[in-house]
Formats: structure tokens, C-alpha cells, sequence
């Protein structure tokens, strides 16, 4: 990474992952002192890339704030110190999920608000799935709201869509910034950039090699591909180039899924391509799978590779993951927030701490 000028703001960034937001963070000029995370596969990849940062495998749950404070040497009041939160959101997300599986991830909110009330930071960040502001039979989002405002904290909230935010996707997220500092918040500001497309992104232009389902890359790089069933590789086969979807294959006996039978107007990007000339749709956890979603290539014959995921999620190229399988990295990817969300998060912040 290149020098950076640093603004005096530093963060710890809670339910950190491989470091989506660290990463953006620290590019806008803020200094990481922590990444914290109970996933201990994130581990190598999180201090391979965040400069001069802490990983800490904890549970928030069972941490103690006056343990936080010691292993970082950090105080109360710091009005330089962001928390970020942007904790696990299978539970409130509209992807199916096992949600008894990810029942407690929905009420980390809580456990972060007890690090805020004993350290008072001067910023806080909350990222997350929309259904965490729309879901009415849990009031999660609205008691944080309340406790922030006891705290003596303003804030601005709202759902954004990283495609006006320099990622190339569609993806919906619930975006919410507070400060102890001001009388008023913002969020940053939302832009139209038509370039925002797959095409400019990946593809050979863009460096990636063509290559064939289960390509297996072990440079840095990870253009690493997952492998197709014979009858998945025969669906792709068959489907159109940039946006084709089931639909062509549906009368053909061997190649139709039962479960699809008849309804074709369900799910209509499972089992499709992306589109050149469109932004990429949300990047999940299984975007290495054509069978997850329109997460087939353009035009070559396989799902998008790990590093083309990373790129559409704004990782640059020398962004490396670590966790040794497929899935891992998949996960980290998925999980992550984009960096260029968080870099515009970060420059946001660093603008108001500046000139209010």
C-alpha cells in the first residue's frame, strides 16, 4: 500500500472479517488499531492486508471492556476513535438462511453497545441488510436508535445501494453513522457513474486469463474457478452469453430442474450469467457457484472466479485471502463490505471531524 496521509482518526472495527471496511477505512486516511472477529478463518487474511493492525479472535459477547482497553491501550471520551459494527446479518438478511443457526448473530447489536456506552467513541458506524431497519417484529434497530440518543449521540441512517457508491453491483445495505461531535450527521453522498459495469471490471481487458470450470489458480491472484457437474456444464453450454438465464434449457428433459418445473418466473437469476453491460448483482457468500444465483461468467463456461468476486466487490488485486478452500474464501468475500464503501465512508467521517 502506498504512504497514506493519515487524518488523526483511528477506528476498531467490530465483527471485522477478512477487512472490508478496515481496509476502505485506512485508504481514506483513518488508522486501524483492531480488527475483531469470533471467525478464527479470518485471521491470516485480515493481518495480511490491514497495516499495523490487531486481529482479536474474541466472541464480543464474552469480551470485557476493560480487557479491549488493555489490549489496545485506548481510553473513553477519544473523540479521534470510530467504532465500526457491522456485525453477521444472516439472520435479518432476505437470502435463505437457517435462522436458528443465525439467531444470536441478530442480537450482537446489543453486545456493541455496550463498548460504546464505556468508551463514548467519537464516531460510530453501523453497516448491514436492509431487513435490519424493515423488520417489524423485532425492535433491535429501534432500541440501538434509542440508547444512542441517551448517549448524547446524532446520527443519520438509511438504506444506500452500493452501485452509487463506486461498486460495480447492486447491492442494498442499511448504512448508519453517529457522532457525540456534532449538532447534525450525514451520510456521503450518493453518485451515478454509468461505467459501474461488469465489462469494466473483469474479462481479459480487465487481466483476468480465460479459463475453464475447476481451475484451480495458486498464485496470489486466486483466479480460481469452482468445478460444474456434467449436467451444470451442459446448462451453461446452452445459455446465452451476457444475461442468459434457465429459460432456455427449461423443455429439455434431461437438463430441466424438477424444482423449476413449470415455474418460471421464480428465481429467475439462479442459473443465469451476468450481463456485460450491467453492474454485477449482490455478491454472496456462494458467488463461486452457478447454481447460487447469476453468478455464471459472461461468456465463459463456469461461475465467476474467487478474484473476479473480490474485484466486484472493489478488493483490489493485491488483496490477498487466506483460508485454503474454496468456500472460505468465498465467504470472506461475501461477507465483507465493499472498500470503496468504506473508503467513501471513511473520507465522509474525516470531512465532518474537519469541518463539522
Amino acid at each position: 500500500m502506498k504512504e497514506l496521509v493519515m487524518s488523526g482518526l483511528k477506528a476498531i472495527d467490530f465483527f471485522c472479517g477478512a477487512g472490508g471496511m478496515s481496509y476502505g477505512l485506512q485508504a481514506a486516511g483513518i488508522k486501524i488499531l483492531a480488527g475483531l472477529d469470533n471467525d478464527y478463518s479470518c485471521k491470516e487474511t485480515y493481518e495480511a492486508n490491514i497495516v499495523d493492525a490487531k486481529f482479536i479472535h474474541h466472541d464480543i459477547s464474552d469480551l470485557d471492556t476493560l480487557e479491549l482497553a488493555n489490549i489496545l491501550k485506548i481510553n473513553k471520551n477519544d473523540n479521534n476513535l470510530i467504532f465500526a459494527g457491522c456485525s453477521p446479518c444472516q439472520y435479518w438478511s432476505k437470502v435463505r438462511t437457517n435462522k436458528t443457526k443465525s439467531l444470536k448473530s441478530a442480537f450482537l447489536l446489543k453486545n456493541f453497545e455496550r463498548f460504546i456506552s464505556y468508551f463514548r467513541p467519537g464516531f460510530v458506524i453501523v453497516e448491514n441488510v436492509p431487513g435490519l431497519a424493515s423488520n417489524k417484529t423485532h425492535t433491535i434497530l429501534p432500541d440501538f436508535i434509542s440508547f444512542l440518543d441517551k448517549e448524547g449521540y446524532v446520527y443519520n441512517d438509511g438504506v444506500i445501494n452500493a452501485i452509487d457508491f463506486g461498486v460495480p453491483q447492486k447491492r442494498k445495505r442499511y448504512l448508519l453513522i453517529a457522532s457525540r461531535l456534532t449538532s447534525k450527521i450525514s451520510l456521503p453522498t450518493p453518485e451515478h457513474n454509468p461505467n459501474l459495469i461488469v465489462k469494466n471490471y473483469i474479462g481479459v481487458a480487465n487481466g483476468f486469463n480465460k479459463i475453464v470450470a475447476g481451475h484451480k489458480d495458486e498464485s496470489n491472484f486466486q483466479h480460481w474457478s469452482a468445478k460444474l457437474s456434467k449436467e451444470n456444464l451442459q446448462r451453461i453450454q446452452l445459455t446465452p452469453k451476457s444475461g442468459g438465464d434457465r429459460s432456455c434449457w427449461k423443455n429439455n428433459k434431461t437438463l430441466q430442474i424438477p424444482a423449476y418445473q413449470g415455474k418460471d418466473d421464480i428465481f429467475r437469476d439462479v442459473y443465469a450469467r451476468m450481463y456485460w453491460d450491467r453492474p454485477a448483482p449482490t455478491i454472496t457468500t456462494r458467488f463461486n457457484s452457478f447454481s447460487n444465483g447469476r453468478f455464471g461468467h459472461p461468456e465463459e463456461d463456469r461461475a465467476i472466479s474467487i478474484r473476479e468476486g473480490a474485484t466486484l466487490q472493489t478488493f483490489p488485486k493485491k488483496f490477498v485471502f487466506k483460508g485454503g478452500n474454496m468456500a472460505s474464501l468465498a465467504r470472506q468475500i461475501g461477507n465483507a463490505v465493499p472498500p470503496e464503501i468504506a473508503r467513501r465512508i471513511g473520507a465522509h467521517i474525516i470531512d465532518i471531524a474537519k469541518n463539522g
